[in-house]
């Protein structure tokens, strides 16, 4: 199944470059489009605060008269192979589509978004995210634009802490011995994490191992290889083990997704992820608001004392080859990346893509984690086939089988000889 996964997902990247080929202008569309059409946009999970959504349908309709806007919401899970199967048909697809930003070179090189190289001065130009836009620039040529980052920081209850007699810690070392210490103090329930770690969780593990120098995947002489293998991705991929086997409580085979559901539930005493998961922490429907005055944040810190490499997560938006709606996506496009709109995703812990619009995160402590934790963030490997070992869920075997136990050495020499395959 897992073959089949990545075959699939490869086989529609072939489709998307080949139903490219032939149209003008080195396969970029022309601009364009009817004056008046409905604008359909995908955005991803609930990352986008619903604020941020209404005034998007509102203004764009108001300054559109006779359009409308439609936002649909995806899940990430299996996003690539949705995208991939959308963006092949004219009738089908989206007109404007959020997409990971560790996902869209992949995307970009198969030819699937709409050049927007002439419209990123009327978009940011130079105060957008640099290195977003540089993820999505292919031949000189930029298909997407950043929509926001968000580094993570570590999250941990106060109470918790000062019950156990635990400090904040400042290095790697501590921070490891404060997640066995912190399930040890709380035996119950059964399933607490010191650490919440799930086990399909690559994206914090990776941290541990940038930390001890190592990588996903390198470029040796213009050929992407996994580099899990190496000595210090091992050392980091053993660290990790260790917090799966003695800090965290989380599923060996469970993915990070509803982190405030087990956090709201008493059974996390830190875990790493973005800012915006303040507001679900906060919801009132769906988070524990009261827990706030108990929430505490820091930057994960690293081997030195210093903020450690976390993942530079977020999004990146763009536009899809196939719309016949060109000008009025572009249009949106230019909404979600305006001062008020990108405000509204800084108020709800989301990093703007707009250098400019970073004071908005606040002073607290909250946004001090955030300015911290981005000083020494890191973007997954720019390989332009990185998206299909996402959609193939090599580094979700991998650390699921980490987190039951296995061989690590093994088991990341098997990973990197699947990676180099896929990113062959």
């Amino acid at each position: 199944m897992k073959k089949t996964l990545a075959v699939t997902v490869t086989a529609l990247l072939a489709m998307l470059a080949m139903s490219s080929c032939g149209s003008d202008d080195d396969n970029t569309p022309q601009s364009g489009g009817p004056a008046k059409a409905d604008i359909r946009v995908w955005l991803n999970g609930a990352d986008t605060p619903q604020e941020a959504r209404d005034w998007l349908k509102t203004t764009f309709e108001d300054q559109n008269p006779g359009s409308t806007l439609t936002i649909e919401e995806q899940q990430w899970e299996g996003l690539v192979e949705r995208l991939t199967t959308a963006l092949t048909s004219e009738s089908e697809t989206p007109d404007v589509v959020e997409v990971g930003n560790t996902q869209a070179p992949t995307f970009t090189s198969a030819g699937a978004f709409s050049d927007l190289t002439s419209a990123l001065p009327d978009l940011g130009g130079d105060d957008l995210l640099q290195g977003f836009v540089d993820g999505a620039t292919a031949d000189g040529k930029t298909y997407a634009v950043p929509y926001y980052a968000g580094s993570k920081y570590v999250f941990y209850r106060k109470d918790l802490f000062a019950a156990a007699g635990l400090t904040v810690p400042t290095t790697t070392d501590e921070f490891v011995q404060t997640a066995i210490a912190l399930k040890q103090a709380n035996p119950s329930p059964a399933n607490f994490s010191g650490f919440w770690l799930p086990g399909q969780d690559w994206r914090n593990g990776v941290t541990f191992v940038w930390n001890d120098g190592g990588d996903l995947a390198v470029d040796d002489n213009g050929t992407w290889q996994g580099s899990l293998s190496s000595p210090e991705s091992i050392a980091g991929l053993k660290t990790v083990q260790q917090l799966f086997q003695q800090a965290s409580g989380a599923p060996k085979d469970g993915n990070e997704a509803d982190p405030q559901t087990p956090f709201c539930n008493n059974e996390i005493g830190m875990m790493s992820a973005p800012g915006w998961v303040t507001g679900l922490i906060q919801d009132p429907d769906t988070g524990c608001p009261d827990m706030m005055k108990n929430v505490g944040v820091f930057a994960m810190p690293g081997a030195d004392g210093s903020p450690a490499p976390v993942l530079l997560g977020g999004s990146d938006i763009a536009i899809s080859a196939k719309s016949p709606n060109q000008d009025l996506a572009q249009k949106a496009v230019a909404l979600m990346l305006s001062d008020d709109y990108q405000s509204i995703l800084a108020a709800n812990g989301l990093t703007p893509a707009k250098t400019s619009l970073a004071s908005q995160l606040g002073t607290d402590e909250f946004a001090q984690a955030t300015i911290a934790a981005a000083t020494n963030a890191k973007l997954t490997p720019a390989a332009p086939g990185w998206a299909t070992v996402e959609g193939s869920r090599i580094l979700e075997d991998l650390f699921v089988d980490i987190a039951k136990g296995g061989d690590v050495e093994k088991l990341a020499k098997a990973a990197d000889d699947r990676m180099s395959q896929e990113l062959g």
